[in-house]
């Protein structure tokens, strides 16, 4: 896996993992890269920050602490839950007519049988599973 540092239109920086080159080309073009912070899809590569080894004169930006994993997943449920539609266990078929053009395109989420996602596949319908993590009180 190799790690790339991207950027959306809007600036907003974040990773993604490759298996190479290609597969990130591969992926940008057909739209499967999207911002985690605002959605967008037109995402370039940048330059990481380790690849710079030059004296910087400027004063150094202020720079948000760290986030804990477990705040970071929490992030992540959080913002899937406020800009996913909860269909349940219609996703199958809510993707299908968003595919078809018979709803409007939006962001879903739900839960799917092993042969809906196989049917899902067979249709030509992107998707991606992503495991709800539990949490230990």
């Amino acid at each position: 896996m190799i790690i790339y540092d991207l950027r959306c239109e809007k600036e907003h920086t974040f990773e993604g993992w490759f298996k190479d080159n290609a597969a990130f080309e591969g992926q940008k073009k057909s739209s499967l890269i999207v911002c985690p912070v605002c959605g967008s899809t037109h995402i370039q590569m940048v330059p990481s920050s380790i690849t710079f080894m030059g004296k910087d004169t400027r004063e150094p930006q202020s720079v948000r602490g760290e986030l804990s994993p477990m705040k970071t997943v929490r992030m992540f449920q959080e913002y899937i839950n406020k800009t996913f539609e909860d269909v349940g266990s219609r996703f199958a078929e809510v993707a299908l007519k968003i595919h078809r053009g018979e709803d409007d395109p939006k962001n879903i989420r739900g839960v799917t049988t092993h042969e809906e996602e196989k049917m899902l596949g067979e249709e030509g319908v992107e998707f991606i599973k992503i495991p709800v993590p539990k949490y230990d009180s």
